[in-house]
Parts: C-alpha cells; structure tokens; sequence
C-alpha cells in the first residue's frame, strides 16, 4: 500500500512539472529536489523597497513554471501602487545568465520592476528625467537592479556581454537597468 502511494504521489509530481512545487506548496524537501535538478533554472531576489525576498525555481529544460512565474509577478509589483503586471520570462533568463556570468549566487536587489503606466507618468513628471514614456517597465521587460558584493560597472558590462536587450547604467542612483527591448545601451 505505502509503495503503491509513493508510486501514485511520483506520477503526479512528474505530471504536473513540478508547478506545486515552485509556489511553495510543497515540503522544503521537494523544493530542493526541484532546485538540484541540471536543467532547473532559479533566481533570487531582495526587494530594496518592500523589504520582501523571494528565491525559487522559475523553469526546468524548456519549461517555465507558470506558478513560479505567478509568484514572481507578485514580487516584482509595481511598489508605489500594488498593480501586478507581466513580466517578459524571458527576463528572467537575462537574468538568470547574468548571474552565471558574474559567477555569483547573491540575490539580485530590486529597485523597481514592473511600473504600471499612471505610476511611470507620476515619476515622468515628478523626477527631472530618467523616466521614459512609453518604459519597457510598463510592459513587463524591464528591471533595475543591482547584486551586493559586485561592482556595479562589472554588473553592467556583463549586462552588455549578453546583448539580451537594452542596458542603463546608473552610477549616482547605484542601479543597473536591464531589459529584453532592442540591444542598446546609454
């Protein structure tokens, strides 16, 4: 009978992908199970703003997790309003391949992810520039960040090394902006 559980509990477990697991439904155990997988891919976050963390499991091989995708669009909420929007998975993998780049593990610090388009209109016209009007943040394909322990040039160039999308250097605001918009960078 115990086998006959286990067995039923596996098929469900490969059924499903592992989408339980990557929004934290299951035992700690299983998480980790999910993040020691070859193919898993994981990030982590602080959110400079919030005060929240958050470090998952957001895809396996070709996969991403919906659930984990869900629980990071949350995170990456608009902090000045609460909007939940989209964010680009594919993000995520710049993301993912700037950390293996950098050759770091640290959580990347979040300064702002999604913007919702009354919040970037209000920062447009309160802050003397460096909000753009039609932002890749109001679409879900952008973040400022920035990883504790690496210098922020290094975080830039190797944004730029990946030439995944746009990069934005902002050495007096200590943030890095990186997007999945056309390859440019200022």
């Amino acid at each position: 009978m115990i086998h006959a559980t286990r067995m039923a509990r596996r098929r469900f477990l490969h059924a499903t992908g592992g989408l339980a697991l990557a929004a934290g439904l299951m035992p700690l155990t299983s998480r980790q199970a999910l993040a020691s997988l070859p193919d898993a891919r994981s990030l982590a976050f602080d959110h400079t703003h919030t005060g929240e963390r958050i470090s998952l499991v957001y895809a396996v091989g070709d996969r991403f997790l919906p659930d984990a995708l869900t629980t990071l669009n949350g995170f990456l909420r608009d902090h000045y309003s609460g909007q939940v929007g989209v964010i680009d998975p594919q993000l995520f993998d710049l993301l993912f391949q700037l950390r293996r780049t950098l050759g770091t593990d640290s959580p990347f610090q979040v300064i702002s992810g999604y913007r919702s388009p009354a919040t970037n209109t209000r920062l447009r016209n309160t802050r003397g520039g460096g909000v753009a009007k039609h932002s890749l943040h109001m679409d879900g394909k952008a973040i400022d960040i920035r990883l504790a322990g690496v210098p922020l040039a290094d975080v830039r160039d190797a944004a730029k090394s990946l030439q995944g999308g746009g990069v934005g250097f902002y050495q007096s605001e200590q943030f890095v902006h990186v997007d999945t918009g056309r390859v440019r960078y200022w």
